[in-house]
C-alpha cells in the first residue's frame, strides 16, 4: 500500500530536483510554526515573572504553571482525533485565533494594572491547548507538502527550529518583561497573527482526501492506540521515550541542585541551557546526514549508550564548562534520534492516523515528564545529587542493553528501509503519472 498517494489532492510531489528551500508552501508552514513556537516560549517564561513581580505568591505561580501543562495530559489524545477528523488548516487557524485572544486578554489585563489569577490560569490552559493541537496538525501536514525523499530533511529542519525557539524564547520573554509587563504576552499574540497569515497563503491541502465520518471520540482514540500497539517497533519506541524522558526530568532537577550547592547562580543554569540548545540544533540539522549512513537501530542503541556515557560524569563535576559540554552532547543525541524516529513514524503511519499516533507518543512523553519531576524530588532528597545521577546513568545503561537485545529495535532498520523504499516508489510513480499527463489533480 502506498504511504503517500501521488494523485491525492494536495499531496503531489514537488518537481524533481527542486530543493526544499524553494518549496514555497513548506517554507510558509515552517516560518509560521517557528514564529508561533518562539512566542509560546516567551509567554511561558513570562507567566511566573508576572505573578511574582505583581505580588503574587509562589502557590499562585505554581497554579498558573500547572494550568499551562495540564493540556498535555487532558487534551493530547482528543487533539489527535481533531487533527485527523477535521481540516488541518482550519484547525491551525482556530488555534492561532485562540492564542491571539488568550494572550491579548492577558496583555490587556496587565495594561489595566490588574492581576486576576483565574483569567491567567484560563489563558495559560487555552494557550497550552491551542499550541499542542497546532503542533500535532503541523507535524501531520508536513508530508503533504514535501517530496517523500525530502521528508527527513524537512523534519530535521522542524526539529532544529523547535530547538532554536526554545533557545531564544526564554531570553526574549524575560527581556520583554523587563521593558513592560504586558510585552511578552502582546508579543505572543502577534506571533499567532503572523502564523495565521502564513497559513492563509499555503496553496496545497494539508491532508489527503478522506470521507467525512462522524464517530465517537473514544472509538477514534482507540484506533490510534490500537495502531501503535500493533506495531512492534512503535511499542518499543513508546517505552524508550517514556523511560528516557523520566530520567532526563530527574537529571534536570539534579543539575539545578548541583549548581546551587556549589555556589552557582540561575544565570549559570541559563548558560548551560543555551549551550545545550546549540547542541540540540546541531543534532537536528545533522539528522538527515546520519540517516543516509547509519541504520535506525544503530542510531537508537547508540544514542542510549551515548546518554549513559554523558550522564555519568555529571555526578562528579559542578564546573559550568564541563556541564555545558555534557548537556550539549546529550541534546545533540536527543535531537538526532527525535528526527530519526519522527521520520520513521511519519513515513509508516497512514495520513488519516497521523494526529492520533503522534498524540500517543506525546502523551507518553508528557506523562513521564510529570512522573519524572515528582520522582526526582524524592530521589534527590533520599540519595543526594551524586548518587541520584549515578542511578540515572545506570538506568540509562539498562535501557541501552534492553534496546540492543530487543528484536523490535533490531528490526527497525529493516522497517525503515522498507518505508524509505515505498516512499521512493511513490515518488517515481508520481513522476511517471505526471509525464503521462494523467495527474489532473496535481497542485504543484
Amino acid at each position: 500500500m502506498s504511504l503517500l498517494e501521488a494523485e491525492a489532492p494536495g499531496t503531489a510531489p514537488a518537481p524533481d530536483g527542486e530543493p526544499l528551500r524553494r518549496n514555497r508552501d513548506f517554507l510558509l508552514l515552517w516560518i509560521g510554526a517557528g514564529v508561533s513556537m518562539l512566542g509560546l516560549r516567551a509567554g511561558t517564561v513570562a507567566y511566573p515573572l508576572l505573578v511574582v513581580w505583581q505580588g503574587g505568591s509562589p502557590v499562585a505561580a505554581g497554579l498558573v504553571g500547572f494550568a499551562g501543562v495540564l493540556p498535555q495530559l487532558l487534551v493530547q489524545l482528543p487533539a489527535g482525533v481533531a487533527v485527523d477528523r477535521w481540516d488541518r488548516r482550519r484547525v491551525m487557524i482556530a488555534c492561532d485565533l485562540a492564542g491571539v485572544l488568550s494572550m491579548g486578554a492577558v496583555a490587556a489585563m496587565v495594561l489595566a494594572g490588574g492581576l486576576w489569577l483565574p483569567l491567567l490560569m484560563a489563558a495559560a490552559f487555552v494557550e497550552g491547548s491551542a499550541a499542542l493541537m497546532y503542533r500535532l496538525a503541523e507535524r501531520a501536514a508536513v508530508r503533504n507538502l514535501v517530496r517523500p525523499d525530502q521528508l527527513s530533511a524537512a523534519l530535521g529542519q522542524n526539529e532544529a527550529r523547535g530547538q532554536a525557539a526554545g533557545l531564544l524564547g526564554g531570553p526574549a520573554g524575560s527581556g520583554l518583561f523587563t521593558l513592560a509587563g504586558w510585552l511578552p504576552f502582546g508579543f505572543t499574540a502577534l506571533t499567532h497573527l503572523l502564523a495565521l497569515g502564513t497559513l492563509l497563503f499555503i496553496r496545497k491541502d494539508l491532508q489527503e482526501a478522506r470521507p467525512a465520518v462522524s464517530r465517537r471520540l473514544r472509538t477514534e482514540v482507540a484506533e490510534g492506540l490500537g495502531w501503535v500497539w500493533e506495531q512492534r517497533f512503535m511499542r518499543a519506541a513508546v517505552v524508550l521515550i517514556a523511560g528516557s524522558n523520566l530520567l532526563f526530568q530527574v537529571l534536570g532537577l539534579a543539575l539545578v541542585l548541583t549548581v546551587r550547592e556549589h555556589g552557582g547562580s540561575p544565570a549559570t543554569i541559563g548558560v548551560i541551557g543555551m549551550v545545550a540548545g546549540i547542541g540540540g540544533v546541531a543534532g537536528a540539522l545533522s539528522g538527515p546526514w546520519f540517516m543516509e549512513r547509519v541504520s535506525m537501530s544503530v542510531l537508537i542503541c547508540g544514542t542510549l549508550a551515548a546518554w549513559t556515557l554523558l550522564v555519568l560524569p555529571v555526578a562528579f563535576t559542578a564546573q559550568p564548562v564541563p556541564l555545558g559540554a555534557l548537556f550539549a552532547g546529550m541534546s545533540f543525541a536527543g535531537a538526532l534520534v527525535n528526527v530519526v524516529a519522527g521520520v520513521h513514524q511519519v513515513r509508516v503511519t497512514p495520513d488519516a492516523l497521523q494526529g492520533r499516533v503522534t498524540s500517543v507518543f506525546a502523551l507518553a512523553s508528557s506523562g513521564m515528564n510529570a512522573v519524572g519531576a515528582l520522582a526526582g524530588g524524592f530521589l534527590l532528597a533520599a540519595w543526594g545529587t551524586g548518587h541520584t545521577v549515578v542511578g540515572v546513568a545506570a538506568a540509562m545503561a539498562v535501557m541501552a542493553v534492553a534496546a540492543v537485545l530487543s528484536p523490535a529495535v533490531r528490526g527497525s532498520g529493516r522497517a525503515a528501509r522498507t518505508a524509505a523504499g515505498a516512499d521512493t516508489a511513490d515518488t517515481a510513480a508520481g513522476a511517471d503519472t505526471a509525464d503521462s499527463g494523467d495527474s489532473g489533480d496535481s497542485t504543484d
